[in-house]
């Protein structure tokens, strides 16, 4: 096993960019071998946790994030709604439960939470939790005091992504910083809730951008439980509505590297899998990819349906994970 993944004395490792690139450009072969070793030493191998994401308020977000079509900077077409109703995500989430997720996610297009808007979202959490689910939100920035309500309420992860690297971001966002976004995953820990943080790949950056975001994950004082790699996909009226694909093979080798950087999280093949192969999915599930998002969308872009997932998994020899929330 290459010596840049052992820690010393049972710390984390803190990773440099010269280790990173060395093991990303090990032969694809080696690459793999090596992050199946480490998925098989803080995974079970032939298992995958099935989450759902619900959009509870779709649109009209006033970030300009190149690659979403929410923003309402791009001329998408789509429509703002208004915040879903307790009772509906409630219920949406008790269908996802009988379908076999285990992870609820909930996801609103803003640029971070109103007041008003807290005791419903609290009442979400509340009422998705009682139902034996993990549940998971992403709402923008956070202040302290809204991290600590989410927590209280009993929710389990936050996500906020980083999207890609220091470098790079400015050329994604411009109505929030890079910094802005570590200092709301500072607010999550120092609530007690665990993160979920990843980034998108195919969006012009190069190749050591994506190796950047993942060393800034993994450099962080408690590296994210769950890490979310999305494969862009372009909508027309965004930006990045033109963009071209990632190679499949580079994809599978940033999937490699987020495990092998991470090891004890979740590491999520995400948004992008309606543009993958069978192949590509199963290079990423050896490479230790061991999360994914089930049902027909994901917040407005469309995703693998359950039956060819199901398909999928029983051609692989996979398994749901069971949820471990009590």
């Amino acid at each position: 096993m290459n010596k840049a993944v052992e820690s010393m004395d049972g710390a984390l490792p803190r990773w440099n960019r010269k280790q990173a690139e060395a093991i990303h450009a090990m032969p694809f072969n080696d690459l793999l071998f090596l992050a199946q070793t480490i998925h098989r030493q803080n995974f079970d191998r032939n298992r995958v946790q099935l989450s759902r994401l619900l959009s509870i308020k779709t649109g009209g977000c006033p970030e300009d994030c190149g690659y979403c079509s929410q923003s309402a900077h791009h001329g998408t077409g789509l429509k703002a709604s208004k915040l879903m109703e307790v009772e509906r995500v409630i219920a949406e989430a008790a269908k996802a439960r009988e379908a076999g997720a285990t992870r609820y996610c909930m996801g609103a297009a803003w640029r971070n939470p109103k007041a008003r808007d807290m005791e419903a979202i609290v009442a979400m959490v509340e009422g998705v939790k009682a139902l034996g689910m993990e549940t998971c939100m992403t709402l923008g920035m956070l202040d302290l005091e809204q991290a600590t309500r989410l927590k209280q309420a009993g929710l389990d992860y936050y996500n906020h992504n980083i999207d890609t690297s220091e470098r790079y971001y400015g050329e994604i966002v411009s109505t929030r910083t890079f910094a802005d976004r570590l200092e709301t995953l500072e607010h999550v820990r120092e609530a007690g809730m665990k993160v979920c943080c990843g980034g998108i790949v195919g969006m012009g950056e190069e190749r050591a951008d994506r190796i950047d975001m993942l060393i800034t994950l993994a450099n962080l004082p408690e590296p994210p439980e769950s890490v979310p790699i999305n494969m862009l996909i372009p909508i027309d009226g965004t930006p990045l509505g033109q963009s071209k694909p990632i190679d499949p093979i580079e994809f599978v080798r940033t999937i490699a590297l987020a495990r092998i950087l991470m090891p004890k999280a979740y590491v999520r093949l995400s948004a992008g899998r309606t543009a993958m192969s069978e192949e590509t999915q199963a290079l990423c599930f050896f490479a230790g990819a061991n999360s994914i998002f089930v049902g027909d969308t994901l917040l407005t872009a469309d995703n693998p349906g359950e039956d060819k997932d199901r398909l999928l998994f029983q051609r692989l020899g996979i398994e749901p994970m069971e949820c471990e929330v009590k």
